[in-house]
């Protein structure tokens, strides 16, 4: 069986233990080891005391470049608070700590989920009849802390893996005995969902309701306790408890199964069940799977497995990691901190210095200009240069894009809903935590040439209009305060009568900037086309697939939706300006030295102004003021 290049760090945390292992080969797990939580500080110390405690056989440890994190915790963004411990942490900080390249954290239920095609039939055990149908939707339940329910949807080649929360459906009693436990738990419980009686605490509220039912003065016990009286001591209401227990069970996976329509089967996970063996067979957890009325055979056609795999959840995590990472090195920019390793044997002993400085400090090249990395790696300028070609980039600018692509595959780039319930300090986290990830997307989409044609288009421009409507006016007027303080002929319109007069005076050689979120407005259309009549040139700002970004001499493409009727955007505004911010850096650039002589005079009357005003002198945090540029924007490295 194929190894890996370096042995991959797997990890699996729950709220009382965190449970680690590599794997060194698809499937071979090895140096596994379970350490309690509340022997480390924080998610760091207990990564470090595990990989700390690893032995080798002979010669020093393999750098570790890749992991997947399984944790008992939803996943939303690049921040993971933990709901059953207060572990938190940052991936992308996280990965960086480490040393990985490459840093996966997962909800642990969807890894179990992307498990199950990769299980053998000695690590499940079948329960009553039925028939899988390969491939076809397959359902997952687990019973532990809490009732864990997701699925897996045929996807080509591979699979989809669904992050439920439906372990908070509602709970349906089908009898009397099951209708006087949840008047029971209506006492303490305002929404009765079958997570709160298919789970440990389920169990204990399930045997205090039984208990009064029967008139019994039973002590109050603890899940594991229930289970051994039962199995071990045969006390009949804990009999009867889990008795309840499986048949609800049963229930909820025949909802699972005729509402996702799982013909490929229903799997059961958790920590409870696996325990109850042969017992669980017998139980009428099967009766109540069939026990569905019209839809009889329907259901029992639909096997159903206990999950039995010991190490099941690691090698869900295996396989998440290893979609991330062919998806990354389909990317031809995301692999590039693999390719210099590969490459290392070939470069010279200069340009090996280089390729040690990237891999330790990728982050730190990616901010850094020429000048600064030849200084840190010891070597010359046309060395950085000759490493980047090495590598197959035309350049340092090219292979910093590359860099960029693959230093942001690490980090989840998703959208979380803003909630009515939510605190002020959630909100403020998932506002910032929203503008952050789709800046990374537009930063993952950046193109190269049509960047330098817009610039070189802006550069050559006799005169250039900046064309928005409504909530982007603010966008086109801070365009044009920009190239004006450059000295560049240059105009700003938002009003729909004004911008058809403004676009019938342009010239050849002249450039029309259009800002539009979705590129479909027909007064920017028209605008466009008119000055594509009068001989000017267009860049769009706007949206991919739009007729403005088709019909454009160049597109700078921003794909963020967001509804207008219901709130001003945002996001997207920011994105504009971001855009507008990366032409007018890069237009800086490329002008020649003393055509910034209005710059410097602009910002020389800047510093006079403020130099009357109260509380002058103090330097802006963060902007170095070396240069005429620096006044322009805070990108000036």
């Amino acid at each position: 069986m194929p190894r890996f290049d370096s042995p991959r760090l797997l990890a699996d945390i729950g709220g009382t233990y965190a449970r680690f292992a590599l794997e060194t080969g698809p499937g071979e797990f090895t140096q596994m080891a379970s350490l309690r939580c509340a022997d480390h500080a924080d998610f760091h110390a207990a990564v470090r005391a595990y990989l700390q405690g690893l032995r080798w056989p002979e010669g020093d440890p393999p750098q570790i470049a890749h992991a997947a994190i399984a944790i008992a915790n939803p996943v939303e963004g690049d921040r993971v608070r933990m709901t059953n411990y207060h572990w938190q942490f940052s991936i992308d900080e996280m990965r960086q700590r480490l040393g990985l390249d490459t840093l996966v954290v997962v909800n642990d239920f969807t890894a179990l989920a992307m498990a199950l095609p990769r299980l053998a039939e000695t690590d499940v055990r079948q329960v009553g009849g039925g028939q899988a149908r390969r491939p076809s939707v397959i359902g997952l339940l687990g019973a532990g802390t809490g009732l864990g329910v997701s699925g897996l949807i045929p996807a080509g080649e591979g699979w989809i893996a669904l992050g439920t929360e439906g372990g908070h459906v509602n709970f349906g009693p089908r009898d009397e005995r099951e209708m006087d436990i949840l008047k029971f738990a209506w006492r303490t419980l305002d929404h009765v969902s079958y997570e709160r009686l298919i789970s440990g605490p389920g169990l204990e509220l399930i045997h205090r309701a039984l208990a009064e039912r029967h008139g019994v003065a039973a002590a109050p016990l603890q899940a594991p306790a229930i289970t051994q009286r039962a199995l071990e001591d045969g006390d009949p209401l804990c009999l009867e408890t889990l008795e309840v227990f499986c048949g609800l069970l049963g229930t909820a996976a025949a909802n699972l199964a005729v509402t996702l329509g799982s013909l490929g089967g229903i799997y059961i996970g958790g920590g409870i069940v696996p325990r109850l063996g042969e017992y669980f067979d017998r139980s009428a957890f099967r009766a109540r799977f069939e026990d569905k009325g019209r839809f009889h055979d329907y259901v029992a056609g639909i096997p159903t497995f206990v999950i039995t795999a010991e190490h099941a959840t690691f090698k869900g995590a295996s396989a998440i990691l290893e979609n991330q990472l062919r998806t990354l090195q389909a990317s031809p920019g995301s692999a590039i901190l693999g390719q210099i390793r590969r490459a290392r044997s070939e470069l010279s002993p200069a340009e090996l210095r280089v390729a040690d400085l990237v891999l330790a400090q990728p982050r730190s090249v990616l901010n850094d200009p020429i000048a600064e990395i030849a200084r840190a790696a010891g070597v010359s300028q046309p060395t950085v240069i000759r490493f980047c070609r090495s590598l197959g980039c035309e350049g340092l600018s090219d292979f910093k894009l590359r860099l960029a692509s693959g230093l942001t595959g690490t980090v989840p780039v998703t959208h979380t809903q803003v909630n009515i319930n939510d605190s002020m300090l959630e909100l403020g986290a998932k506002v910032l935590g929203n503008t952050a990830s789709a800046i990374l997307q537009v930063r993952s989409h950046l193109n190269r040439d049509t960047i330098d044609r817009a610039i070189d288009l802006l550069l050559a421009a006799g005169r250039i209009e900046f064309f928005a409507l409504g909530h982007y006016g603010v966008v086109a007027q801070d365009a044009q305060f920009k190239f004006l303080r450059f000295g560049m002929p240059c105009g700003a319109y938002t009003d729909p009568r004004l911008q058809l007069l403004a676009a019938d005076v342009l010239r050849e050689g002249d450039v029309a900037v259009v800002i539009s979120s979705g590129g479909r407005l027909p007064e920017l259309l028209q605008v466009m086309e008119k000055a594509q009549e009068r001989g000017a040139r267009v860049v769009a700002i706007t949206a991919s697939q739009s007729p403005l970004a088709r019909k454009a001499d160049v597109a700078l493409i921003v794909d963020h939706v967001e509804d207008i009727a219901t709130q001003l955007p945002m996001v997207s505004r920011i994105l504009h300006l971001l855009v507008i911010d990366i032409l007018t850096v890069g237009v800086a650039m490329r002008r020649s030295p003393g055509s910034l002589g209005a710059l410097a005079a602009a910002s020389a009357a800047d510093d006079a102004a403020k130099a009357a005003a109260p509380g002058a002198g103090a330097a802006v945090p963060g902007v170095s003021t070396a240069s005429p540029l620096a006044r322009l924007t805070s990108h000036s490295r």
